[in-house]
Order: structure tokens, then sequence, then C-alpha cells
């Protein structure tokens, strides 16, 4: 039935599991044992590596016990490193001893990885020593001092000699799905993150959903360059592949060249990647020599989605899309376009919500439940809910009411089918003359542009209106930018003159968060620092009334 207000009730599905993560790679050990389960995809083939589930579950049993040897049943344990085999093996290991993993991204340095090992509280840290050049044995060095909790860190040169440590004689514990599983740290892109404190039930069934959704074959062959400590990585496609039974192939990073390798030799069928992602993919002049005909469906999201690039997967991929739409707090995806669903809602809206769900959209003011069609903020309840933010009670309690919706910060349509179409972030909305304008309409505009390859809307502080509408754009052609007064005029010709940026910067790369978010706070904050300067238009428009803004 047609939707009368923008509430989702909850919907049944093939049921919410209690089950937990180390039951979920038991179960898929059990029914087929000899498949192929864990790739290593090395850049060198002659370093790659196979795990068939059976041999999966057996060193991960191991793990667990030598975990259990030198940690308790609770204990936060950290991994600060790029993707591997081993970033998989010792995640599922910490989950099966009770233990809970905190992701750290290797690319963090000495004040960064402080404040991520002091405020989740971590008492062992297992890091690879070099990253991209920088000596993270040196970073670590640094900031050891002022934690007292890090009671252990283990290289990759020592894991064969933690492993040995392991008892057999050790039973592994009985966990239950609720138990916290993972500290997710939501990306900041207002700052520092804060660590979303999630459990063996949410993100299993979360993922068991989302790859649902997104159209199962045979078997699935997952190629994942996602960081294994964003929830993209470490739960949506790691879990999503081992429920269904299939084969996930971890790349350490994420290159075109690379990425389009392995899904032609692994035949791979899914691949989650962000839009920055997907417009390298497509871009590589190797993607023409590569067979990509196993490719079944790409799954998007972490960022806007621009209708534009949905066009240009579909067509030039020749595979189905899927467009995902969540954040940590919600053990990842929520809301979800299904392989099925008609091109245009594919290309501009995030879908339904995902089963056993509830979503609604509010009025971020008086706290009702909009009509039909009309923008709020969206709000969840459910399974999916986090356990809280660690260690920040109060922080908890403004993001979680006491009747257990989850508010996101995210504002949003709802139709009467129940799709959502995201508009934007309440914390970016811009005030021009008193007048409230949402940056992602003008970045869905720009993105059209045949000379912008990526772009950031951003308020920029100004004495009569407030804030006036600066645009950031990353030229296609960085040698031929376009010229700012043509844009400013393309833009005026399809949205109201209020919408138009007026302020016009370039620039060779956008400050990004691992998930391929923008981080707008940077933005600003070159704006402001005059690191970023506005470019001269030829022309400057009249002074504009209040009235007409």
């Amino acid at each position: 039935m047609p939707l009368e207000k923008s509430l989702w009730p909850a919907t049944p599905s093939s049921g919410v599991r209690d089950i937990t993560v180390g039951d979920l790679l038991r179960e898929a050990a059990s029914a087929v044992p000899d498949r192929l389960a864990l790739v290593d995809g090395s850049p060198d083939p002659a370093d790659r590596r196979e795990w068939t589930y059976r041999q999966l579950l057996a060193d991960t049993e191991q793990a667990a016990r030598a975990l259990l040897a030198h940690f308790a049943r609770g204990d936060r344990i950290a991994i600060w490193a790029p993707n591997s085999a081993e970033w998989v093996i010792l995640q599922q290991a910490i989950a099966m001893a009770g233990m809970v993993v905190v992701g750290v991204n290797p690319a963090y340095r000495a004040h960064e990885l402080e404040y991520i090992l002091r405020q989740s509280r971590s008492v062992g840290l297992f890091y690879r020593e070099s990253y991209r050049g920088a000596d993270l044995t040196a970073v670590l060095a640094e900031v050891r001092p002022s934690l007292p909790e890090l009671r252990m860190v283990v290289t990759p040169s020592e894991w064969q000699s933690f492993i040995a440590t392991a008892d057999p004689a050790i039973d592994l514990p009985a966990v239950t799905p609720t138990a916290p599983v993972q500290i997710q740290y939501t990306s900041g892109t207002t700052g520092f993150p804060k660590g979303a404190l999630l459990h063996h039930k949410g993100i299993v069934n979360e993922a068991t959903f989302v790859f649902e959704r997104a159209g199962l074959v045979d078997h699935v062959v997952c190629v994942n360059a996602m960081p294994m400590y964003h929830i993209g990585g470490g739960a949506v496609t790691e879990l999503g592949t081992f429920a269904a039974h299939g084969t996930f192939v971890v790349l350490p990073g994420f290159d075109a060249a690379l990425m389009l390798e392995m899904l032609e030799s692994y035949r791979g069928t899914h691949s989650l990647m962000v839009p920055t992602m997907l417009i390298a993919l497509l871009e590589h002049p190797d993607r023409e020599t590569r067979d990509l005909s196993s490719l079944h469906t790409v799954l998007s999201g972490a960022s806007a989605v621009p209708q534009a690039l949905v066009e240009r997967v579909l067509d030039e991929l020749a595979c189905q899309v899927t467009i995902l739409f969540g954040q940590s707090e919600m053990h990842g995806v929520i809301s979800q376009t299904r392989v099925t669903d008609d091109p245009a809602d594919q290309a501009t809206t995030v879908g339904q919500p995902l089963p056993e769900l509830e979503v609604k959209i509010i009025d971020p003011v008086s706290q009702e439940i909009v009509p039909i069609g009309e923008q709020g903020e969206i709000c969840c309840r459910g399974y999916q809910t986090m356990l809280g933010y660690s260690e920040m009670p109060d922080e908890t309690a403004a993001a979680i009411d006491a009747d257990g919706w989850l508010y996101m910060g995210d504002l949003a349509t709802m139709d009467e089918r129940g799709f959502l179409r995201i508009t934007g972030r309440l914390k970016d909305m811009i005030i021009r003359g008193g007048m409230n304008i949402y940056p992602r309409e003008i970045e869905e505009l720009l993105f059209r542009h045949d000379d912008v390859a990526e772009v950031a809307i951003v308020g920029v502080p100004d004495t009569r209106w407030g804030e006036q509408i600066g645009a950031v754009v990353r030229p296609a052609d960085p040698a031929n930018p376009p010229d700012p007064t043509e844009l400013k005029a393309w833009c005026r010709d399809r949205i109201a003159a209020h919408k138009t940026p007026s302020l016009w910067y370039f620039t060779d790369t956008l400050p990004m968060t691992p998930s391929g978010k923008i981080q707008k706070f940077r933005v600003q904050q070159e704006i402001a620092s005059g690191a970023l300067t506005a470019a001269d238009l030829d022309t400057q428009p009249a002074p504009e009334s209040l009235s007409n803004s």
C-alpha cells in the first residue's frame, strides 16, 4: 500500500538471525569446506595466497587461541595496517575470541593514532612497520609512552611466533550475538571521529541483506579494495561474501589496474566501489582489454553517487548497479536499491530501507514526521542500531532517543513507495540571506558538466549574506580548467540564482576520508587560510536583494 506519511514500517524478511561472526564462518566451512574462501590479492602474482573455507577456519581458530593466551574477552585489539589476508584472519579471530576489533587507518600519524588507541582503550596493537614510505614504528614510538593501557604490540615479522603461542587445549568462548565486535570510527568529515560500537548480529545480518539485494549468483566472488578498517571492507563486503559462501578477494588498496586484473583473473561477480574508484576504473586504459563479463553487480555508496555516474556504469560495464546508503552507527547500510529497480530509481534514489528496519523522516525543528515528498532528517530504529559511541555516553544519548530512534543527521525525502532520495547533511547546509541551501543538488548538477571531474559545494563566511556559496572544482583536464564565468552562467541557466555559486575555486585534489567522502571542513579551512583563492570572474553580478535570494 502507498505510504501516507514519511514513515517506513519494518518489513519481514528471510529472518534476522541470532548469529555471530564466528558462527557465520563455521557455517560456510561446514557447507563448502573445500571452496575457495579468501585470496590475498597482491600486485605480484608470485605473492598471491589462497585459503579454502576449511583452511580459513583452522587458521582463524588458531589465531583466536593465540589471542586468548594474551588477552581477555572484551578486550579491544587494534589493527593499524593496510588490507591483507592476515587482516581478515585477525579480524575473524578477534571476533571468535569474544574481543573487539578497532580498525585504524594506516595513513594516520602520531596525534591521530594516539587519539584512536586512547579513546578505544586498546590493549593490543597489530601493525605494519611501514606504509607508503612512512616509518610507522617511529610513529608508534612517539605516542606509546602516553598509552599506558597498550600492553602488547605485534608486527608482521612476529606474526608466526605469536600464532605459535596458541594452546590447542584452550576452549573458544561462546559469544553472544549482541556482544560488541567492532569499533568503527566515523569518517571524520567534521573533525575527530567517534567510535560506533557494533555487535555481531548487526554486522552479519546487515551484510547478508545487502548481498541478497545486490543479486546473488551461483558462486559469488567479491573483489574488494575498500579498507578493511572501514565498514564497507570489514563488514559489508567481507561478511556478505561469507554469508553467500563466496570467495573474498582482498586487495591491498585501490589501484584501477589491479582491480581490473583481479576482476578478470578471479571472475569477479561483485565489488563495492565508491564514486572516486568507479571514475578511475572507467577512465583506466586497461578497461578496454580486460574481460569483465563475469561482473554481475557493482555496489556503490559511501558518498553521493551522481546520476551521470550510475548511467556510465550501466552502459560501459554492462552490469547491474545497486546504490547503498547508511552510516557506521547503523552497522553500515540502511537503504539500498535493488538490481531490478527502474534505472531512474537507481540513478536518483537510494532505494527502500533494508528489511526489519523502521525509517522515518522528521522535521528537524518540530520532530514531527513530515508528509510524503517533504525534506527532513532520517531516523532509524531496529536491530541495526549501534550499542552506542564507545566511551561517549553524552554523545550516545544525543544520537539515540529514549524510544530507540537513531538520528542520522542526513536529510532526505521519502516517496509513497518508501524510496529515499538523499538531499544533504544538516551540518552541510548553507544559510545565505536567511535561506537554507543544500549543497548536494548543486554538486549533482555540476558533476554533469563535461569539464568537472569532482566538486564540493561549501559555505564561505560573508558579512552581508552570512554565507556565500563556494564551488571547489577539480577539473577533468587540470591543464585546461573551465572558465568560472561560463560555469556560473551554465548553472544559472539550470538552477535558481540564490543556489548558483558566486565563488569559484580550482584544485588538483580534494581532501578525502578513506571511504571516499570529501572532507568539507578541510576545504573550508583551506579557503579560510588562503591556500585556496577564488578565481576572478569576467563580470561581477549586480548586488542582489534579499527578496530575490
